[in-house]
């Protein structure tokens, strides 16, 4: 840990006076960082990994793309609980909140695995010119989320429901304005200069549902192979109204026994423990990758419609929104690293151009 440690101040020291460059090394330092702080994997049999939660460092940015607009970035920190399989008398769920966790539809299917997960995470928003003072009225407002999220998961070996509610708040009590400015007199960048203009504090809540199939997978999952993963979702609330549908294409060796690649930001989502599939999970190495496509029909979105219930800077959006989504996934016995490309296209009308940022996750099973 000691050597990851010293790598990555090396990294940051000698290259703190660099522009672009100087960003994509920084994040990439933290990573490393925070790899070091993970303990080494556990060997252990097939009971023990059903009895582990999962933590997962989620990072979306443009900065790997040379850009600094639009979803500018992204930051959430997710646990998923081991199996619970039944709520009642477990000491992760308080004993008030069980009968109203056993009434939510879809995710309390007889025979299921049942999970829960929290997450607490920031999301921030610019225009393409963060140098000015002045409203740029043709372009998307400058924008923070913060939020806390809680999600009950069902699933089977091909099947898994997702219901998550997010609580938090957009608006200056986000923190994402003083979060982008200390970032970059860190990094010795230009300061963003229009937060002047953001949407003002409003309180957030929102549910959302997700439905994702796994299909073609083959029955011995200890070699090569392959799945598909389709899912259709939606949600509603005062940040966002809308629906997805997309798929997912895997192929690689030891495909993780999940349910595919999550992303902060468009739909809900938090990966869950390794499960069944692989009797030594923690024993194996795994590689692939992925490709995904779906598209988003958008009713309502606060970041791009502008406060509810006060005047605030809008544009007016692109009713529909499709993207495509490719990385590579990498799997050390309970340690999954993965890396995502995204590509999304335009989201309001007077757009320049499509977005394009990185993702990166690190989930640790333990």
């Amino acid at each position: 840990m000691a050597d990851y440690k010293s790598i990555t101040k090396q990294l940051v020291r000698c290259t703190m006076h660099r522009h672009r460059n100087t960003r994509k090394a920084l994040i990439l330092s933290c990573l490393l960082f925070c790899f070091s702080l993970l303990p080494l994997p556990v060997h252990g049999d097939d009971g023990s990994a059903r009895l582990m939660g999962t933590m997962t460092l989620h990072l979306e940015n443009d900065v790997f793309y040379d850009t600094d607009r639009g979803y500018t970035q992204g930051l959430k920190l997710s646990w998923a609980s081991p199996d619970l399989r039944t709520y009642r008398d477990h000491p992760l769920v308080p004993e008030w909140s069980t009968p109203l966790i056993e009434r939510l539809p879809l995710v309390n299917q007889t025979g299921d695995l049942r999970y829960v997960s929290f997450a607490f995470g920031q999301n921030m928003y610019t225009p393409s010119d963060t140098g000015g003072s002045n409203l740029i009225r043709d372009d998307r407002p400058y924008a923070g989320v913060l939020y806390l999220a809680v999600a009950f998961h069902g699933r089977d070996d091909r099947r898994m429901d997702t219901l998550e509610f997010d609580v938090g708040i957009v608006g200056p009590h986000s923190y994402a304005e003083d979060c982008q400015k200390a970032y970059h007199k860190w990094i010795d960048v230009g300061e963003p200069k229009g937060w002047k203009h953001q949407l003002h504090d409003e309180p957030i809540l929102n549910a959302f549902f997700e439905r994702k199939w796994r299909l073609w997978r083959p029955e011995n999952v200890s070699r090569w192979g392959y799945d598909c993963i389709p899912y259709i979702g939606g949600g509603v609330g005062n940040a966002f109204i809308g629906a997805n549908v997309g798929g997912e294409f895997r192929f690689g060796w030891h495909l993780p026994d999940d349910f595919g690649t999550f992303l902060i930001a468009g739909r809900s989502g938090s990966n869950v423990p390794f499960e069944g599939a692989d009797p030594h999970p923690s024993r194996r190495f795994g590689i692939h990758c992925f490709l995904a496509l779906e598209g988003t029909a958008v009713a309502r979105n606060i970041l791009l419609d502008g406060n509810t219930f006060r005047d605030s800077h809008s544009v007016e959006k692109e009713p529909f929104v499709a993207g495509c989504i490719g990385g590579v996934g990498i799997s050390i016995g309970r340690l999954k690293v993965t890396y995502a490309y995204v590509y999304r296209t335009k989201e309001f009308e007077t757009q320049d151009h499509d977005q394009e940022y990185g993702s990166i996750s690190l989930s640790y099973t333990f």
